[in-house]
């Protein structure tokens, strides 16, 4: 899938699921009760237990399906290329680090990393970045979204943070092109309740089509 493609498809499916799980077999069933649910963008966080490995599997394992599989917590260059050859078709980091947006742009694979500034969300612009990941979005609330499109209306803001079902029509309001959601996504693992985080996905889906609907 091209860059273009995948960033158009994360844009119209409004939610990013944020995978953290103690192992790989938790890892797996989180992301079928999500899939499930009908959020087709999967982020595997770098510090899920074999993270690399679950990327290279679950491309093969879905490689028939709508999904799309990318890799999260991303610190430097080296782990962004790992998870590139393994499959990833988009990077997200939990900072603006220029040499791993270096080697995303050169290898054509979608990075969105997280800022805190307008300073850093500018310099995000300067390096092509379509999407720019605002974390932690729990430090500010969804007023963050729309003070940064004040100077900034042709950047792209994904918040990633605090995003909860009850909120998460807030920050597409405000105007985030798509939401970051974890902890709030995939609590029923913590009980082995995976029907939960079906429906939890389900909610997400649903409240994002409605908040755009009514904008």
């Amino acid at each position: 899938m091209k860059r273009i493609e995948t960033i158009t498809k994360m844009i119209e499916g409004g939610v990013v699921a944020v995978i953290r799980a103690e192992s790989k077999d938790k890892g797996f069933k989180i992301i079928e009760a999500i899939k499930k649910g009908g959020i087709k963008a999967l982020e595997i966080t770098m510090t899920v237990p074999g993270a690399v490995d679950i990327i290279k599997e679950l491309n093969e394992a879905y490689k028939d399906e709508d999904v799309i599989i990318g890799a999260g917590t991303v610190l430097d260059p080296e782990t962004a290329r790992l998870c590139i050859l393994a499959g990833a078709k988009y990077i997200v980091s939990p900072s603006l680090n220029v040499e791993t947006i270096k080697l995303c742009n050169r290898y054509r694979i979608p990075v969105m990393p997280g800022i805190m500034t307008v300073k850093e969300a500018i310099e995000a612009l300067e390096y092509g970045i379509e999407i720019i990941k605002v974390f932690p979005g729990n430090a500010f609330g969804s007023s963050i979204i729309s003070s940064f499109k004040g100077p900034l209306p042709q950047a792209n803001f994904m918040p990633t943070g605090g995003v909860s079902i009850d909120n998460v029509k807030d920050w597409i309001k405000a105007g985030a092109v798509a939401v970051g959601t974890g902890s709030e996504l995939t609590n029923g693992a913590k009980t082995g309740d995976y029907e939960a985080i079906t429906h939890a996905a389900e909610r997400f889906i649903e409240e994002v089509k409605k908040a755009r609907g009514q904008i």
